[in-house]
């Protein structure tokens, strides 16, 4: 297991860029149906694009579903946990 660094200081992150991606872990609770469509709801993606990114967090364990701006994926993963669906959102770097 790799060696976690702690962080002693604040790291400063530039929230105005679009570096962040919403990640969905997978979900062993919840139907392939739910999950895609609380996708759908939560991107405004087709059901194709939104099966893919349900299918790549069920084999992979997690998937992007969305990158871009810290509101735009804020405001996703909102929706996503409206059903209790695991997520974060990370800094691209």
């Amino acid at each position: 297991m790799p060696e976690v660094e702690e962080l002693v200081e604040p790291i400063d992150i530039d929230t105005t860029t679009e570096g962040f991606s919403l990640i969905l872990y997978n979900d062993s609770v919840h139907s392939f149906e739910d999950v895609i469509d609380q996708v759908m709801k939560a991107t405004g993606f087709g059901f194709e694009k939104s099966e893919s990114i349900t299918m790549e967090a069920h084999s992979r364990g997690r998937a992007v579903v969305i990158t871009g701006d810290l509101n735009i994926c804020v405001k996703a993963q909102h929706v996503l946990e409206e059903i209790s669906l695991r997520t974060s959102i990370e800094v691209l770097s």
